[in-house]
């Protein structure tokens, strides 16, 4: 099988040559993301392209690929929001994706946002770089027994209910399918406005779609907490930035962090260290002193990517031989 790869970043090249031993399948990668005007890259005879979250698979997109008789569309990622399987169905083409990766590599970098972002310690990192060892403007509050607002149940919002409840936490939860295990371990399944209300942490680990774009916006967030801390590591879009800037200068979000941008695909995965950011509300984000942005980082670990890898890669194998996919939940 030949499959054409898009959006392709180095570690990609790493980690799917290093799986491809044991499929033998003909790779090629483009460094471009996938848009109406690619199309044109992909080279006679690939019966697959592979895509990740910033490439534009709309049915443009999809009826060239129909044209030049690609069978299958693998998503390296979990969201398919990008992906119009509508058309994909129309013209005949099979959608697959990585519906659970390393729900912990995603977890753990939340975490590692919020205490971040709780107890300063990026200003503490360069401050002591510079030989500034006081403490004025560090002062951070405890975790423990506060009430963490968790939006979306799936593999990588329970993983992260299960961390905040260790932490000592009220953990308040919201999905439209309440998990029955994480009821019973003690986690409380609650109305968004309840959650908005009552939460001093509010994390989201929820899909994109319709019900959920720009979950968090001016009326939203009018219903939260006083100096509440916001964590995204799932999809930019759920938050409405403009908004969002507005409750950071008026105070009402006391933290932001965001793994995730809702302009992020001319952003993110590139090298812009030697231009002007032309992002005017990315760039004014990164200005206030308490957001903390990572470039879609959440999920880069070496455990992640190995299985990213493999699942993708066996998907394509499992279409092909058995023309479906025993034992996960991965075809759309």
């Amino acid at each position: 099988m030949r499959i054409a790869f898009f959006s392709t970043q180095p570690y990609d090249k790493v980690f799917f040559d290093k799986c491809n031993v044991d499929f033998g399948y003909h790779l090629e990668y483009f460094e471009t993301g996938l848009e109406e005007q690619t199309v044109s890259l992909v080279p006679a005879n690939t019966e697959a392209v592979c895509v990740f979250v910033n490439d534009k698979v709309d049915k443009a997109v999809i009826q060239q690929l129909a044209d030049k008789k690609v069978q299958y569309i693998a998503l390296r990622c979990a969201g398919f929001n990008n992906v119009d399987l509508e058309a994909a169905h129309q013209y005949g083409i099979r959608v697959c994706r990585v519906p659970a990766y390393s729900p912990e590599a995603v977890a753990e970098h939340t975490l590692a946002m919020l205490f971040t972002l709780n107890r300063k310690i990026h200003k503490a990192y360069n401050r002591v770089r510079e030989q500034n060892f006081s403490l004025n403007g560090l002062l951070g509050t405890n975790i423990y027994k506060k009430t963490t607002g968790v939006i979306g149940t799936g593999n990588i919002g329970a993983v992260f209910c299960r961390m905040m409840k260790a932490l000592g936490t009220e953990v308040l939860a919201f999905d439209v399918a309440p998990n029955e295990e994480l009821i019973k371990e003690g986690i409380k399944y609650v109305s968004l406005d309840e959650l908005f209300a009552k939460s001093d942490i509010i994390s989201l680990h929820c899909p994109l779609t319709p019900e959920t774009m720009q979950i968090i916006n001016q009326e939203s967030l009018a219903k939260m907490k006083d100096g509440v801390m916001i964590i995204n590591t799932s999809r930019g879009k759920l938050i409405d930035t403009q908004a969002m800037i507005q409750s950071l200068r008026a105070k009402k979000v006391g933290a932001l962090g965001i793994d995730v941008y809702e302009q992020e695909e001319k952003v993110f995965f590139r090298d812009l260290s030697g231009t002007i950011l032309e992002d005017e509300r990315l760039q004014l984000l990164t200005s206030f002193p308490n957001v903390l942005v990572t470039a879609h980082q959440a999920f880069f670990t070496d455990e992640a990517l190995t299985q990213i890898a493999f699942v993708t890669l066996d998907n394509l194998k499992q279409l092909t031989t058995t023309n479906e996919i025993v034992g996960r939940i991965a075809e759309l």
